[in-house]
């Protein structure tokens, strides 16, 4: 049978089975992603502002943080998950989720009046996907020459990567379409 952990046992679990986090099984689909491990991070834009979550406003802006205001944050904390998967070349399948006060939400993308939209919904992140979903963003490095910083592109949608855009002296998170794979864009940087 299956146990229900609570947020924190399975964190704990995750960082001591590490590359056995993961179980095979035979006949699984070979786009089924599976949780490996959970880094702890806050993710800063190039401008080295902060990735801070505000469910209440349903929206997430990078801003600058003071580094006492990180130590007590709320919604700046991420947990980037990472799934074990058995087609690499898309980049590193990760999750994100984030707590604020005493709730967590995952990072997702959804559809609304025709444009895609990054929105944070409360609940956890799968332990396992068996396929497609719109938590799923592929981590690849920036550039060759850069190997601290990522882009990250929507799993359902190639070209679609997490980005900012200026909006009302707010740097918003969004999903931004490349034209390129290899188009240098700095909006599109991000570092852990």
């Amino acid at each position: 049978g299956s146990v229900k952990m609570s947020g924190e046992e399975i964190l704990v679990c995750a960082v001591q089975l590490g590359e056995n986090f993961c179980l095979y099984f035979a006949g699984l689909e070979c786009d089924a992603f599976c949780k490996e491990k959970i880094l702890h991070r806050v993710l800063r834009n190039v401008n080295s502002q902060l990735l801070v979550v505000r469910p209440d406003l349903n929206m997430a802006a990078f801003e600058d943080v003071t580094d006492q205001e990180i130590k007590s944050g709320s919604g700046m904390h991420f947990n980037i998950h990472y799934y074990k998967t058995t087609t690499p070349s898309a980049g590193m399948p990760v999750a994100f989720s984030v707590q604020v006060e005493d709730r967590s939400y995952y990072m997702c993308c959804e559809k609304e009046c025709g444009k895609m939209i990054v929105r944070f919904r409360e609940g956890e992140v799968p332990k396992e996907i068996p396929g497609e979903s719109n938590v799923i963003f592929f981590k690849k490095t920036f550039t060759s020459c850069s190997s601290r910083a990522f882009k990250f592109e929507y799993s359902l949608e190639q070209g679609m990567f997490l980005a900012f855009e200026e909006e009302g002296g707010l740097r918003k998170l969004i999903l931004k379409k490349l034209s390129r794979e290899d188009e240098v864009d700095e909006t599109t940087k991000i570092s852990f």
